[in-house]
């Protein structure tokens, strides 16, 4: 591990502990997370469901594995500085698999993972029909989440979906154990009441995050207000990719009437933008650097 990834991570944890509504767009892909870093955020998530949705153009119904997000995650890397926070579903598989998930998620460049308790195939939180794993399984995916990360400032997050199973004082009850297997933050899925919204951050020792989903289940609220109450993390997970659909469909809406498309800054990014983004001058200099002598 280099010293910066540690160092990274280190601050990263110390930034969640604060409880200070840290706001995380989620990526589903390398460009996307560029533009996250670009924009002046804090940190970064690796959606599964974008990934599923924008490269497989699949729902979110469990149908990517490890070796797809791992790619997914060093690429990501490669792309950006930021803290990263890597969505690994159900850790795909039991215990064991989960500690398999965790190596090979740090190994590409992941400082915080996130586990669900949902049986596999797992679905979207914001979905219907989910079920979820007994509470003893999860704890053993946790602590084996926590035994296999090299690196103790790589965060172990701990989702759970039972509040639509089963009720919200289930995954309290849940999240009280899986604070006890070693979770570093806590997220409890689709909550679909503010009270809940407003009292959960009071009952735990350890941060937790909170997924706001555009259209969603759970009421949206400004990220200053959560920070009030003590969330560690505010994450907009689908923002990306679904801002990314509608500007295509804009975009392609125009062309197909008009028969043509001109740099319109409403309707598509500039060129110059766009090589921008992708680092082009960066790789005009190395060409010039590493031109061979006529």
């Amino acid at each position: 591990m280099s010293s910066s990834a540690a160092s990274r991570r280190e601050r990263f944890h110390t930034e969640i502990a604060k409880r200070q509504g840290l706001l995380v767009p989620g990526a589903f892909n390398a460009m996307s997370a560029r533009v996250i870093e670009d924009m002046g955020f804090g940190a970064v998530y690796l959606t599964g469901a974008g990934v599923t949705n924008m490269s497989f153009g699949l729902p979110d119904l469990g149908f990517i594995g490890l070796t797809d997000i791992a790619e997914h995650t060093a690429r990501v890397r490669d792309a950006v500085e930021l803290p990263l926070i890597v969505d690994a579903d159900t850790g795909f598989g039991n215990a064991l698999n989960v500690r398999q998930a965790v190596r090979t998620l740090e190994r590409a460049g992941a400082d915080a993972v996130q586990i669900e308790d949902q049986v596999m195939p797992k679905k979207c939180g914001h979905f219907a029909g989910k079920n979820v794993i007994s509470a003893s399984e999860m704890v053993g995916k946790i602590q084996a989440a926590v035994d296999a990360r090299e690196d103790d400032h790589f965060l172990v997050i701990a989702r759970t979906d039972a509040a639509a199973a089963h009720g919200i004082d289930e995954a309290i009850e849940r999240a009280h154990r899986f604070v006890e297997a070693g979770a570093d933050v806590l997220f409890i899925e689709a909550m679909e009441t503010l009270a809940d919204i407003e009292r959960l951050p009071g009952l735990f020792e350890k941060p937790l995050l909170i997924n706001i989903v555009v259209g969603g289940k759970t009421p949206v609220q400004d990220r200053d207000a959560l920070a009030a109450i003590g969330y560690g993390i505010v994450l907009y997970a689908n923002v990306a990719l679904q801002g990314a659909v509608r500007g295509m469909q804009q975009a392609f809406s125009v062309l197909r009437e008009r028969g043509r498309m001109e740099e319109d800054p409403n309707l598509v990014a500039p060129f110059s933008e766009r090589q921008r983004l992708v680092q082009k001058p960066l790789f005009d200099s190395l060409d010039q650097r590493y031109k061979a002598d006529d």
